[in-house]
């Protein structure tokens, strides 16, 4: 098995932060439309309007990044970071002062 293909430095984990107007039934059915459309890709809620997930690769973060930008709403903002498991790694969370651990990474299983 190639080391590099497990590399901190090539998996990837794509986040989607949104702020989407919900001043009407038209705006709020919008936005649970986009939220249902990211849990169906296999986004996980990390934080209220941000949601996070892993990719084995760059390639492939790029085929998540570019179908989320195909279900954008019309309105509010959308905004999509990539990065590296070994940043995201280093985040550090806290839930009422207590530190709690980042998310784990998945193990990718390959079938020949």
């Amino acid at each position: 098995m190639n080391s590099e293909r497990f590399n901190a430095y090539r998996i990837m984990w794509v986040l989607v932060l949104y702020d989407l107007p919900t001043e009407t039934k038209t705006n709020m059915r919008e936005v649970s439309l986009f939220r249902k459309k990211l849990l169906d890709d296999g986004f996980s809620l990390f934080q209220f309007s941000i949601y996070v997930r892993h990719c084995p690769s760059r390639e492939n973060a790029e085929v998540h990044i570019n179908r989320v930008k195909s279900m954008l709403p019309k309105a509010g903002k959308v905004a999509i970071i990539c990065i590296t498991d070994k940043q995201f790694g280093e985040i550090e969370i806290f839930f009422a002062r207590n530190k709690e651990e980042p998310p784990s990474t998945y193990l990718q299983l390959e079938l020949f």
